[in-house]
């Protein structure tokens, strides 16, 4: 399986290790990201997985109201002290998870979350659109093609599995990993809660999530 650049980066992200032994680590797994983050931690060199078991029961809750007051989000981010919790780099990842959570929608913060029933229906109707198409396909490519709209899924509802508005190059995960990296403390999203303007009632559709990329976009410049 080939891999890329992306990957290195990603695996570094999960991982912690320099990019040289997490190009290593993929070139040994044949490309396989989960693979290779088991390989980085039977030798001992994934530092994040290492701070996994710890105890994060410091941290605080942020939020983040969109222009006009049409979104809210508050969420809480746990970290293992308070120096830390106090710390402008910790606050800074925890805003811009809430910015995220704003304009990506996520339902859930793992797909680990998502109820074996929510993800067998998901799987019901990804196979029904897949054996509806033109062309006949056999029930191992149609299995396939089910996996990878699964995975597709996972990243539209999976806060960690989404690609980071500021940097659609890095996942939430990465970003995740980084942090935990850079500040050397176990680092875990624990919960959200998202609202919306009028949601459930009958109004007219805006797309909230275009003036939050918008936002996002003016802030890089």
């Amino acid at each position: 399986m080939a891999f890329t650049s992306k990957d290195v980066q990603e695996l570094r992200g999960r991982t912690g290790v320099g990019m040289m032994d997490c190009k290593r680590a993929l070139e040994a797994t044949d490309g396989d990201m989960e693979k290779a983050v088991e390989y980085l931690r039977e030798k001992g060199m994934a530092s994040v997985a290492k701070k996994a078991s710890r105890v994060a029961s410091q941290g605080i809750v942020d939020s983040y109201i969109h222009m006009g007051g049409k979104i809210g989000v508050l969420l809480e981010v746990n970290c293992e002290t308070d120096f830390v919790a106090r710390g402008d780099t910790f606050k800074n990842f925890v805003h811009d998870i809430a910015l995220q959570i704003a304009a990506a929608k996520p339902l859930y913060i793992s797909k680990e979350e998502i109820p074996a029933d929510v993800i067998e229906k998901e799987k019901e109707i990804c196979r029904a659109q897949a054996l509806n198409e033109p062309k006949p396909k056999p029930a191992a490519i149609i299995e396939k093609m089910v996996e990878g709209r699964i995975k597709k899924y996972y990243k539209e509802i999976c806060l960690l599995e989404q690609d980071f508005v500021k940097d659609p190059e890095k996942t939430i995960t990465t970003l995740l990993n980084e942090i935990t990296a850079s500040i050397g403390e176990k680092i875990s999203i624990r919960r959200f809660v998202r609202y919306e303007m009028g949601e459930g009632l009958e109004k007219k559709v805006d797309n909230f999530a275009e003036e939050i990329n918008a936002q996002v976009a003016k802030m890089k410049l």
